[in-house]
């Protein structure tokens, strides 16, 4: 059962990240580009930017995945942009 769980999670992965959230969210690449401005000002901007992350900071720049823990959708996500870095290291 948990192999059958885990086999739909990526297969509903792959076509999120190829379809949906392209569809969506745009360029896979310019996404990121934009997270990685706000965790900049993020890191930046915390009230002690040279002590080392909290999970506060971990929770504030992950947000957009975050949400009902209940909701596979976010599990779907987060499998969706360990494809896509993988992708963009490899290139």
């Amino acid at each position: 059962m948990t192999r059958s769980i885990r086999n739909n999670i990526l297969l509903e992965a792959q076509h999120c990240i190829t379809v949906d959230r392209d569809a969506t969210h745009g360029d896979a690449e310019d996404s990121f580009q934009t997270i990685a401005d706000v965790w900049s000002w993020w890191l930046c901007n915390r009230p002690l930017p040279d002590d080392p992350l909290t999970p506060a900071d971990v929770a504030m720049m992950m947000a957009r995945i975050s949400g009902n823990s209940t909701h596979v959708d976010n599990y779907t996500d987060l499998a969706g942009y360990a494809a896509l870095a993988g992708e963009m290291s490899l290139q």
